[in-house]
């Protein structure tokens, strides 16, 4: 399959609605804080419930990706908390960039992406691996953006229990432990499909227009070290983790690979602004934003190389 050919299926649909978001963002002023709740608290927990729930990946897969999650996000905040202490960073700057770094768009743009590009395994594991960091983001990440605030990160970190994704993700393991999930033909389950559907194309609306809203201002020179960690460095982390691991299914180890490489999260710049004592004018909110934009736009490039590597054969 030529790059064109790879760029047309897998990632031009994905760029397509997200541009949508971003022309609504900046033509119509449109606030994507109502979307973002609908989002995080109805849509994406119906999307890892039944995700979850009718997954075919055996448990030794399911484990796999686990730990390949865990230890790609220990990997990459060790490397990016020492490497941001080398050049001399100090909070809240030092949080930012630690957070750009370690956590990758595996949403909003890693769903839908691992979707085009590997079928319904992909779309399983895109959502397995948001799920998981998810948990980490909301646990690690206020922790990592609260030390730049003026209270305790511990304290800040209670506010965590109410995300109901955390609690969608242990239920419906349970449930499957128990093997107490209803059919899939079932009403509720069917419900829940069409709540977890909607979520993919709301989420890449989410973030054109949240990236409609970025002020470029900061220059390459302060967000390119980062970005540079983000698209180059991460993807060889999560490519030694998959080979360590030794992924008996090939879908599943290429888009975990593919979900490493993916641009930095947008959930930082609302974790930076909520629990880092931070506001949009400020220098940390700003770095944060400006990374999600350019790391976004150049993942275009290397993401669409990375796709054809890895439906090649190339890699994995």
């Amino acid at each position: 399959m030529s790059l064109f050919s790879i760029f047309a299926t897998a990632i031009l649909p994905v760029i397509a609605v997200a541009a949508a978001g971003y022309l609504l963002g900046r033509f119509e002023g449109v606030d994507p804080s109502a979307l973002n709740t609908v989002t995080v608290y109805v849509l994406a927990p119906a999307l890892v419930v039944h995700s979850f729930a009718t997954t075919p990946f055996p448990a030794s897969t399911l484990v796999r990706v686990t730990v390949a999650v865990v230890a790609f996000s220990a990997v990459m905040l060790l490397l990016s908390e020492g490497f941001g202490r080398l050049r001399g960073q100090t909070e809240p700057l030092l949080g930012a960039f630690v957070l750009v770094a370690a956590f990758p768009n595996v949403g909003n743009f890693g769903i839908p992406l691992s979707e085009f590009a590997f079928g319904p395994s992909g779309r399983s594991t895109a959502i397995l691996v948001t799920a998981l960091q998810g948990v980490l983001l909301y646990t690690v990440g206020v922790y990592i953006a609260a030390r730049g605030g003026d209270g305790s990160p511990l304290s800040s970190m209670k506010r965590v229990f109410s995300i109901p994704l955390i609690y969608a993700v242990v239920g419906t393991l349970a449930a499957r432990w128990l093997g107490v999930v209803p059919a899939q033909s079932t009403a509720a389950m069917q419900t829940i499909q069409m709540l977890g559907n909607a979520s993919i194309p709301v989420m890449l609306l989410i973030l054109g227009i949240r990236l409609s809203n970025v002020d470029a201002s900061e220059t390459m020179a302060r967000v390119g070290v980062a970005s540079g960690v983000k698209l180059l460095a991460a993807p060889l982390v999560g490519l030694a983790i998959a080979l360590a691991l030794g992924f008996e299914n090939a879908a599943v180890a290429r888009t975990f690979v593919l979900l490493t490489a993916g641009p930095t999260a947008v959930t930082p710049v609302i974790l930076v602004g909520a629990f880092g004592g931070d506001n949009d004018g400020s220098a940390a909110s700003q770095f944060v934003s400006t990374s999600v934009s350019v790391t976004t736009l150049a993942s275009v490039v290397t993401v669409t190389l990375l796709v054809a590597a890895l439906q090649s054969g190339l890699v994995l």
